[in-house]
């Protein structure tokens, strides 16, 4: 298994320029063997050093050069800059840097500089007394100032023959700070998370039961998430075909309520966060029949299941419960109430009535409701982007409770 932080991350990587630019094809190269994703923006410059074909090969995605296509489509710099987890600007030429540093915005890679909200990396190259001079200098303490972590050039022989600082760092230096980055920043960093996603089937027979409509695709976004942010993640899912984008996730596939129980059990007690999205049948045959039933009116007992939320909570210790509701009436209401009947910290409310959201859609809607009835209410979102939201939320109370403790 890949244990490289840098497994299943999203990383931007513009190339301006430099002659340190003829690095970038090994840089990229290097990144995707660590399996990191890797898209690249061009300037028009860096093309004279480094050609799109050999970047587009090694990253196995097109390289963009500007705004506008060759077939008149638009590049959307703002779904690029969304994207990433992390932006490496590599190498970065002084007048690139001078760009950033006033918020000019005349080439993909600098209005997707500005579009980015992610961390951005930036390694200066360029000759010696352009890297000294006092504006490249002020350019570059503005960029830190605003965020940008500035990898440091090294010192050595130039393109022009001159000796001295200004020399693109090492690919081992670059990669090596961005991997430091996602091992310190990582909210949820050697927390373990249990999660349960997808529907129950309750055999009638051997070719029926009783289940429901929910495919998973929730929490699975949810545990892909949380497996980024560097949790230890594990997946308790009915029935589902939803493939898991990171290898990281421990997966245990199960059918029946039943199962989904005695699989979350053992996985309870040694999780600091518990997340239950999972869409369990209520009831279940008293009887599975081991032959078809016939093509005739026949009555079929049934038994509750065993409500797992309920159970697992009342052997709670130091987790942190999540709960999803999926109403129709009285939504807030009953939401609440299961927080408090079933004693967990937080519940994530759906509704039937939102179009877009629910069993098998791309989008979701949804309020998140606390122990005080504080309610935070989402918009129609993408699934991915939900499973952040809950994510978000879910931190900041953790991070508060652990306050509470140390103020104690």
């Amino acid at each position: 298994m890949n244990t490289s932080p840098l497994f299943g991350k999203n990383i931007l990587l513009g190339i301006t320029g430099s002659i340190a630019a003829y690095k970038t094809p090994e840089l990229t190269r290097q990144l995707v063997k660590l399996g990191a994703n890797v898209k690249i923006i061009v300037t028009k410059d860096a093309c004279n050093f480094v050609t799109p074909l050999t970047l587009s090969t090694v990253s196995k995605n097109p390289v963009l050069s500007s705004l506008i296509s060759d077939d008149n489509t638009w590049n959307n710099h703002v779904d690029l800059a969304g994207w990433a987890d992390v932006f490496l600007i590599a190498p970065a030429t002084a007048n690139v840097i001078a760009k950033m540093a006033c918020g000019i915005c005349d080439s993909i890679l600098l209005a997707s500089f500005l579009s980015s909200s992610c961390k951005v990396f930036c390694a200066p190259a360029m000759d010696r007394d352009m890297y000294l001079n006092s504006a490249t200098k002020e350019n570059i303490n503005t960029l830190i100032e605003r965020g940008v972590n500035i990898i440091e050039s090294e010192s050595g022989e130039l393109a022009s023959g001159l000796f001295g600082y200004g020399r693109m760092c090492g690919l081992k230096k670059i990669i090596s700070s961005i991997e430091i980055f996602f091992k310190t920043s990582l909210p949820f960093i050697n927390k373990n998370i249990l999660i349960t996603a997808g529907p129950t089937y309750e055999k009638i027979d051997p070719v029926r039961f009783i289940g429901n409509f929910s495919t998973g695709k929730m929490g699975c976004e949810i545990a892909n998430v949380a497996a980024n942010l560097g949790a230890n993640v594990t997946l308790v899912i009915g029935p589902s075909n939803i493939k898991l984008r990171s290898p990281k996730i421990k997966r245990i596939d199960v059918q029946s309520a039943s199962e989904m129980y005695e699989s979350s059990l053992i996985e309870f007690d040694k999780s600091d966060i518990v997340i239950f999205s999972a869409a369990v049948s209520d009831y279940k045959p008293v009887k599975y029949s081991k032959s078809k039933i016939k093509n005739r009116i026949e009555k079929i007992p049934l038994e509750e299941n065993v409500d797992i939320l309920k159970t697992l909570a009342s052997r709670k210790k130091k987790q942190y419960l999540v709960g999803f509701a999926l109403e129709t009436d009285n939504e807030v209401d009953n939401a609440y109430d299961k927080i408090i009947n079933k004693k967990i910290d937080l519940i994530v409310l759906n509704s039937l009535k939102d179009k877009g959201a629910g069993f098998g859609t791309k989008t979701n809607k949804i309020k998140i409701i606390d122990k005080k009835k504080n309610i935070k209410d989402f918009p129609l979102l993408p699934k991915k982007e939900v499973a952040q939201k809950i994510l978000d939320e879910i931190y900041i109370k953790t991070l508060n409770l652990n306050l509470k403790k140390i103020i104690r």
